[in-house]
């Protein structure tokens, strides 16, 4: 896991790896057999309960924020593996919104808010409303000059700073789109794990 948690944080490629850990083949082979036990979905959904918890709020969440961000893919990412799972960037955000308020609707039932920016339109407000999930566009007031911070908004940004301080995730270098999700899973994992253990996290801009 640490081998693992080395790749995402610094962004190295695999075969790369310090000859301290474990032959890069072995890693790779538990990373892939993980993922595809669903262990970081696991893991990801446990530390957020206890994340939330340990901030004295509820397990599960009843509010969410719908937010998309375009990464560029690597070279070596054939073209027929993008946009199946990690959505190209031809998919429009009501699409993209639609698939997600699905997933959360099944997986935490005690979602009933959503907040979105004005990209995710008609479809995705009225699909959320057949979900139970009040969809709420925020929209930054158009005689605003300068910048001012959009509630709610905010958060999903924080979060993707938070994400790109794994330099693996500055770029798209998974060949499965499977493979890229559980890269953005490992990541949270290695954020909430510091959080829950109040160990400060390093910036690799600074190293």
């Amino acid at each position: 896991m640490d081998a693992i948690l080395y790749v995402d944080r610094t962004g190295i490629p695999w075969r790369y790896l310090p000859h301290d850990f474990a032959p890069w083949e072995t890693v790779y082979g538990y990373f892939a057999a993980w993922q595809k036990d669903a262990v970081f979905d696991r893991l990801n959904g446990l530390l957020r309960r206890l994340v939330r918890e340990a901030e004295g709020r509820d397990a599960e969440p009843s509010a969410c924020v719908l937010d998309a961000q375009s990464v560029k893919t690597s070279a070596n990412v054939p073209a027929a593996g993008q946009g199946i799972d990690v959505t190209a960037a031809s998919v429009s955000d009501n699409v993209g919104g639609i698939q997600v308020l699905s997933s959360i609707a099944a997986d935490h039932p005690r979602v009933t808010k959503a907040w979105a920016d004005s990209g995710y339109r008609t479809k995705v407000i009225d699909h959320g409303a057949r979900l139970g999930i009040d969809v709420e566009v925020t929209r930054r007031d158009p005689a605003q000059k300068g910048f001012k911070v959009i509630p709610r908004r905010w958060v999903v940004e924080r979060t993707f700073g938070w994400l790109k301080h794994h330099r693996r995730l500055a770029r798209d270098y998974e060949t499965h789109p499977h493979r890229s999700e559980a890269m953005i899973r490992l990541a949270m994992i290695d954020l909430m794990s510091r959080r829950l253990t109040r160990e400060a996290t390093l910036n690799w801009r600074g190293t």
